[in-house]
């Protein structure tokens, strides 16, 4: 039980209270461990995985894992971190988010083992009674600790009355289930605790609360975030994420072995002095790193061609084996610089693209471009390079 307890502690933040999470553990029986997650988007990454990795853990150790997709929760917004009330998203957006979920999990957990649920199965059949009922268990005092309602006060940024119902329902949420422990990022903590407080509330044994760190993205600075163009998604090729994950700094590439591989806190200090002894290279690290994080979400099948592509690509310069792109008929020529890395799908926007332009991450046959507006005349064998881990090569 101890070893189980200091492996399960691995890359955690906090575990409250510690104490109940032993005696649970001890106790034998098959705990029911909760992770809910919003489908505000359709596509995870690599800073979900964190989370989902824990939950492979308990998952290994036989427990029951409850996998929650908040269909109704997600109407409303999460306000974690948010400076602003976030708008609602439609049903139709909920559901086609939704349907992407269980097959990248699927990438982690065991889909035979993991039990989905949707939390609108209880939420929509509560009536006014019911919610006038659970409301009363809590204040307004309490709902308003919360740091980012606290700044939002302060600020006169007004909070939507359906805000404070978002941390009530995803509280009730463990109540519904009856979940002993429950995983998220740090941002989450307030709402963790709202479930273990509503679980006594309705005198059930209140749940353990285990957070875990946010996973900065491959810049080391902001948290992982397709919108700010800095993750490694589930959904992509085993190559790019493989030559993403060998973007990242040298300082960053511990957390990832802690977060991502379950690394201990011994092995990377033997690896840090390895380093500095210079017995060890850091470019060796990291690609074993690169390579265990695609062979664990991917397979080692893909892990070895990823390797084999980042090698030839970026260390031997051997484009041959850069990723072909054929560009459609009709293709002006020549095409303004932001129409050609939209076709070649290694840009999402034209702000993004101006980015990347002016901070000199894009080239063509090794000539940097940093004019926005170049009109470029492309041919067939052009190799482009895009930010440090995309090259492609035309048909």
């Amino acid at each position: 039980m101890e070893k189980q307890l200091e492996n399960l502690k691995i890359g955690t933040v906090q575990v409250l209270p510690e104490e109940d999470f032993k005696k649970k553990l001890a106790s034998g029986k098959k705990l029911n461990i909760k992770l809910g997650m919003d489908p505000t988007a359709p596509d995870l990454h690599l800073g979900h995985a964190v989370v989902l990795n824990k939950l492979k853990q308990f998952q290994d150790l036989g427990h029951n894992i409850i996998f929650l997709i908040g269909d109704f929760t997600a109407r409303i917004g999460d306000p974690s971190g948010k400076s602003k009330t976030r708008p609602p998203l439609t049903e139709e957006e909920i559901k086609k988010n939704s349907k992407t979920y269980f097959d990248q999990i699927s990438k982690i957990l065991d889909p035979s083992k993991t039990k989905v649920v949707y939390n609108s199965e209880w939420l929509s059949k509560l009536t006014i009674s019911d919610l006038v009922k659970i409301a009363g268990k809590i204040t307004l005092a309490r709902l308003i600790e919360r740091e980012d309602f606290q700044k939002r006060l302060k600020e006169n940024v007004s909070i939507g009355f359906h805000e404070l119902f978002y941390p009530i329902f995803q509280g009730y949420d463990s109540v519904a289930l009856k979940a002993d422990v429950e995983l998220g990022g740090t941002d989450q903590t307030f709402n963790l605790l709202m479930g273990r407080f509503l679980q006594e509330q309705f005198d059930q044994e209140p749940q353990v609360i285990m957070t875990l760190p946010i996973l900065e993205g491959l810049d080391g600075v902001q948290k992982m975030s397709k919108s700010l163009n800095n993750y490694v998604g589930l959904w992509e090729d085993a190559d790019v994420a493989y030559a993403k994950l060998m973007s990242i700094s040298d300082e960053l590439m511990w957390k990832y072995y802690t977060l991502l591989l379950n690394t201990s806190d011994e092995e990377i200090k033997k690896m840090q002095q390895g380093i500095k002894d210079e017995t060890l290279h850091p470019m060796k690290l990291k690609k074993e790193m690169a390579f265990k994080i695609v062979e664990r979400f991917w397979s080692k099948k893909e892990a070895e061609e990823g390797q084999q592509k980042f090698e030839s690509l970026f260390q031997k310069k051997d484009y041959s084996k850069a990723t072909e792109i054929q560009l459609p008929k009709d293709t002006k020529n020549p095409i303004w610089i932001v129409e050609l890395l939209k076709l070649l799908n290694s840009v999402s926007s034209t702000s993004e693209a101006k980015r990347l332009i002016e901070s000199g991450a894009v080239s063509i046959d090794n000539e940097g471009i940093k004019d926005f507006k170049a009109e470029i005349i492309w041919k067939s064998g052009q190799v482009i390079k895009v930010g440090k881990h995309r090259i492609y090569k035309i048909k």
